[in-house]
């Protein structure tokens, strides 16, 4: 099964963020954009791919202690950017060093776990909200989401969440994602 560790956003954020994307949909090259879905808007903190379910049982306990060690914090959607011309995202704000120890605790986690780990690279917090395959200028909508700033929420536990892709190559069909596992963390309530 294809799995990644997230921290999900409440849904008053998510309602926050759908009202900022929705204005963007409107924007001159929004309806060449791949809008992600709603229900499906997270921050990745490791991306494990493909996981044997041999490995499931010690992976939960290890992301477990992970999200023990990890103790609350604070973040809020805030801006957004783009990786070249291909994803368009909106970033956090808040304790983000918190959430990347949380992202590296992750990851270790599962390295641990014996899950196959593409190489390290240094986290950076994005909500991925629209995908193209064209070379489409970004820049407009970045610019619109400059200045968006959610309201702040507590994160306050660890998800684990399997991917299920899409299968045919129905146009527009996009992954559904599920949540498999959750854990408070340290200075979470249990």
């Amino acid at each position: 099964m294809r799995l990644f560790a997230a921290v999900l956003p409440p849904e008053e954020a998510l309602r926050e963020l759908g009202r900022a994307v929705d204005r963007l949909h409107v924007l001159p090259g929004g309806d060449d954009l791949r809008w992600t879905a709603r229900p499906g808007w997270h921050f990745t903190l490791a991306f494990m791919g493909e996981v044997d379910g041999g490995l499931l049982p010690d992976l939960h306990e290890r992301l477990g202690r992970a999200a023990h060690r990890s103790e609350s914090f604070r973040l809020r959607l805030h801006g957004g950017g783009h990786f070249g011309r291909r994803a368009l995202w909106v970033g956090a704000a808040g304790g983000l060093d918190a959430m990347r120890m949380l992202a590296e605790r992750s990851g270790a986690a599962a390295r641990r776990a014996g899950v196959p780990m593409e190489e390290h690279r240094r986290y950076h917090a994005h909500l991925t909200v629209a995908r193209t395959r064209t070379d489409t200028d970004l820049r407009p909508f970045t610019d619109a989401l400059h200045d968006f700033e959610g309201a702040p929420w507590l994160v306050s536990r660890l998800a684990l969440v399997r991917s299920n892709l899409p299968g045919g190559g129905a146009p527009g069909a996009r992954p559904r994602y599920e949540e498999v596992g959750s854990w408070p963390l340290g200075g979470a309530a249990g």
